[in-house]
């Protein structure tokens, strides 16, 4: 669960911290999650170290509103309230960031399978759309927080993980924290994790290094690095018909009278990224903070696919700053500004051939695309008499693409599209009732252009037609948490109304292109319940246990949407189970051994736009039991054994959406087991 308090990852002599109250950074400055005016899902470290640790999506799962889904080891899309919709690889539609460093590349696109787990302490998700001080997004935003960056001690420490389990996975994660100076600390965090997969042709191999270097010149001044690099190979089986699922589900997708198969195309994907930055950040004065950073990040991609062998050469640079301003402390309204601008420029080559069984052959396509976008943003915040919070904030964004071919055609000049600048506003405010209930409600417009890898995707076809997404959200919700803060619920409601939804849609071929649905109607509830049932202890028999639930429900509908003769209107949306249901159970016993439960109950999904196929609803069971045992003063040793799908359900936890030929299904693995040791120091 993603709870306010945390799990019971480690078990200090004080566990009085367990029970302080949770808050945020998301907008600038820490502050309590239960006044926070945005619904938002936090994922701390205890949380973190419930999962097996090779994947980040549990985690993210227990968050309501949050799916992640994974059609083969590697191959991650991530969604926030229903952007699966455009996503058939990647994140689009969502903002991320690692600290200060945007991951989302000027053309819109976030290669998140290229983080490892352990190099993360912390996640903050904030649902629905909010451009006030992120940019153009109609999904949400996701804050990464690496280990080393601000709020987290970078006290001496190292910790080395080894785990292994069914499939042939192997994974080693090394961490070290230092400061050899009063003024200088660093953190590198290496990890390599290889499987074999489920399937035929779905092994996985991700070599990734990360850093965070922080250098205090100044006591009110800080320089920080941030970088990361991640090597990733990942085999694409592709997706079966509910004949081949049912008949073999470990098979890739097979040959056909008019196209090869996945194993003899030995389709793939090679994606070798390095990102990173510098940030400067100032507090110039008690009430002035100045946040300044540059950053840049290059990606190399190799995919060889069914019809053709793509190469991405994609380079990307970009600035962000704000001021943070606050006066008003000791008085009756404490006031919050933020001001700032965002910018990127990204250029993109993309190279089509003819695959001919994994090797490179004629050129069919080559084409430049360089992506602009900058935005303004402006937030003000008013605190009154410590209950009652108003904020009103807006960005403006320009956002254009240009392209030019070099085969076949030879374009001389780029053709140019310029979208309109969009203002993103947002009001919102929380009310304080008493200090344990906290009411929220706003209003937000969200704008998302199309990415770089929708207007030309891989149909080589550059789509100018193209339009942006764009809609009005409309929230409200509640947090109670109880005086001692064992009991926390927060659930929250939305209508967001979208026009212009950008859809994936299949050739014949297996070529995907995009298109714009009109518009779509997502109504929504979310409801997050946790407690702490025997607070924790360090004695007794039974010295902690937690349980929690979370509820997503999701009545997302076409509104006017119509492809040719077909009239899609009223249908469900693609993609988006009607309900999810994510409970958990940590239990702490004596003698440092912990086990955690998690059960995921995910309704039927509707695969295409007509609602003609659905994937069936699923429950996933996973265990997880540690065993601590310190080795002197300093060290510690962690055992660990654990498995996944313990109900051996025969599901797809990553479907193709709208695939021509009925090839829907990413078969998962059926039940398997891991193990594993960590030494920390």
């Amino acid at each position: 669960m993603a709870l306010p308090f945390g799990g019971l990852a480690e078990m200090p002599q004080d566990t009085s911290n367990y029970l302080e109250e949770v808050t945020v950074s998301a907008y600038f400055a820490e502050q309590p999650l239960l006044r926070l005016t945005t619904s938002a899902g936090v994922i701390g470290q205890p949380v973190l170290a419930n999962q097996s640790g090779t994947s980040l999506l549990p985690a993210l799962n227990t968050v309501p509103g949050v799916r992640m889904e994974e059609r083969s080891p590697g191959s991650y899309r991530l969604s926030l309230r229903g952007s699966l919709l455009r996503s058939p690889f990647g994140v689009r539609n969502v903002k991320v960031y690692l600290d200060e460093i945007p991951l989302t590349d000027a053309g819109g696109n976030t290669y998140f399978n290229l983080l490892d787990a352990g190099s993360l302490r912390r996640i903050e998700v904030l649902k629905g759309p909010d451009g006030s001080l992120f940019g153009a997004n109609s999904g949400g935003v996701v804050l990464l927080r690496p280990h080393g960056s601000p709020s987290h001690a970078t006290s001496p420490s190292a910790s080395l993980q080894l785990s292994g389990g069914a499939y042939g996975l192997f994974h080693q994660q090394l961490g070290v924290s230092l400061q050899p100076g009063s003024n200088y600390g660093f953190s590198v965090n290496q990890s390599y994790q290889r499987t074999d997969g489920y399937r035929q042709h779905s092994a996985m191999n991700r070599k990734s290094i990360q850093t965070v270097q922080r250098w205090k010149y100044h006591a009110n001044r800080e320089l920080r690095l941030i970088g990361l690099y991640s090597d990733l190979y990942y085999d694409t089986p592709g997706g079966l018909t509910a004949a081949q699922f049912a008949e073999d589900p470990r098979r890739a997708r097979p040959s056909t009278a008019t196209a090869p198969g996945a194993a003899d195309q030995r389709a793939s994907i090679r994606n070798r990224t390095v990102t990173g930055g510098l940030v400067h950040d100032a507090q110039l004065t008690p009430k002035l903070r100045h946040v300044a950073s540059i950053f840049g990040m290059h990606t190399d991609l190799r995919n060889p696919f069914i019809t053709n062998y793509e190469l991405r050469d994609e380079g990307n640079i970009g600035f962000r700053t704000y001021i943070d301003y606050t006066d008003g402390a000791g008085s009756a309204v404490l006031w919050r500004i933020n001001v700032g601008v965002e910018g990127q420029y990204g250029q993109n080559d993309i190279a089509n051939y003819d695959n001919n069984g994994g090797v490179r052959g004629d050129k069919q396509a080559i084409d430049a695309l360089r992506s602009s976008q900058h935005f303004y943003f402006a937030r003000v915040r008013a605190d009154i008499q410590r209950r009652l919070i108003l904020e009103a904030s807006t960005s403006l964004n320009y956002y254009g693409y240009a392209f030019k071919s070099s085969y076949p055609n030879a374009d001389k000049v780029y053709t140019e599209n310029r979208f309109d600048a969009e203002w993103m506003p947002r009001l919102a405010l929380s009310y304080l009732f008493n200090p344990t209930l906290a009411w929220r409600a706003s209003v937000s417009r969200g704008y998302s252009p199309p990415t770089i890898a929708e207007v030309r995707p891989s149909d080589k076809i550059v789509n100018t037609a193209l339009a942006a997404e764009t809609g009005w959200n409309y929230e409200t919700g509640a947090r109670w948490q109880s005086a001692d803060r064992r009991f926390w619920v927060d659930g929250s409601l939305f209508y967001y109304r979208m026009a212009d939804a950008i859809i994936r849609q299949l050739r014949d071929s297996g070529a995907e292109y995009f298109g714009n649905a009109g518009t779509v109607e997502q109504r929504g509830a979310e409801l997050s319940v946790a407690a702490w049932v025997v607070e924790p202890r360090r004695t007794g028999w039974l010295q902690g246990l937690q349980v929690g639930s979370n509820l997503t429900l999701s009545r997302f509908r076409f509104g006017d949407y119509r492809v040719g003769d077909d009239d899609f209107t009223g249908n469900k949306l693609t993609g988006v189970p009607g309900s999810t249901v994510v409970s958990d159970l940590m239990i702490r016993l004596p003698f440092d051994i912990s086990a955690y439960l998690m059960h995921n109950y995910t309704a039927s999904i509707p695969l295409n736009d007509a609602n003609t196929v659905f994937a069936d609803k699923y429950h996933l069971l996973q265990a997880k039991v540690s065993w601590e045992n310190p080795l002197g003063n300093r060290l510690v040793v962690r055992f660990f054994v654990g498995a996944d799908n313990l109900l051996n359900q025969q599901y797809s936890l990553g479907n193709d959406i709208n695939a021509f030929g009925g090839r829907f299904f990413n078969a998962a693995a059926p039940r398997n087991f891991y193990g594993g040791l960590a030494i920390r120091y």
